[in-house]
């Protein structure tokens, strides 16, 4: 895939950008603990922070509250929400929401929620415009299905077509429950790269053990073996590093950071 470099008078526009599977806010410890989840949130100091599996009044496991609102409240960031299941609540009470959920430093200008294909739980994708200082970006946070292999398939596909020719720039983030080269993920590979790949500079929160060095193994977060969390962009975007964080406990995923390098004036 050819990646055009910017032009010497429009520098690209650095973005910091975590995604994190967050486990509805429940560590290692089987505890529900929202502020170590911001802690660990905070010390990322990412502009754009994809999350999945974020819990909205939805029950006992997460205390019964809107999880994105408070991490978006905690962190300052602007917050663009995508349930996967929407459902009603209790008499008198919000309805019953979990999904997708994206914080920013930078403005907001749109979003929207796709649902996606498939049975089981059901999936979506949360596509948000973020306004950059002289450029734009499409961000794509996803958690696609553990059932198949052909769900997946599906479900990347309409991830790729998500992406239409106008938005030029963009990236598709989220947990793929599959690893970056699976055949399922073939869709997305026709109009994105693996920023893990492409990245000049990468690092694992797994170094000490020297077999799994630069893998960026993000699960189980106790132990890392495979990278399902992972990070696509299109052409033209740069990558200047890429690094599993150190989760602090609060997941059973890990995050993983990557310093994007976007064009700019697109």
């Amino acid at each position: 895939m050819t990646r055009p470099a910017p032009g010497p008078d429009q520098p690209p526009i650095p973005v910091r950008l975590v995604t994190f599977n967050t486990h509805h806010g429940v560590g290692d410890d089987r505890r529900h603990d929202l502020p170590r989840l911001a802690t660990v949130l905070a010390a990322a100091d990412a502009d754009v922070i994809c999350l999945q599996e974020v819990d909205s009044h939805f029950g006992e496991r997460s205390e019964d509250v809107d999880q994105a609102v408070l991490l978006s409240r905690a962190l300052d960031m602007q917050l663009a929400w995508g349930p996967a299941i929407d459902q009603p609540g209790r008499v008198g009470k919000p309805r019953r929401q979990y999904g997708n959920a994206l914080l920013s430093r930078l403005p907001i200008l749109v979003s929207d929620v796709h649902p996606l294909p498939g049975g089981g739980e059901p999936r979506s994708a949360l596509r948000t415009l973020v306004e950059l200082d002289g450029g734009a970006l499409w961000v794509t946070t996803t958690h696609l299905s553990t059932r198949s292999a052909d769900e997946r398939a599906e479900q990347a596909a309409l991830l790729r077509d998500l992406h239409t020719e106008p938005m030029a720039t963009g990236v598709v983030v989220g947990d793929f429950n599959a690893g970056p080269d699976a055949p399922e993920l073939a869709p997305l590979r026709e109009s994105f790269a693996d920023a893990w790949t492409l990245a000049t500079e990468r690092d694992d929160q797994a170094r000490w053990r020297f077999w799994q060095r630069q893998e960026g193994l993000t699960h189980p977060a106790r132990s890392p073996h495979v990278r399902i969390d992972q990070v696509w962009v299109t052409p033209g975007i740069a990558v200047a590093g890429a690094r599993v964080l150190d989760g602090g406990g609060a997941s059973d995923h890990l995050p993983l950071a990557v310093d994007l390098l976007v064009p700019s004036g697109v």
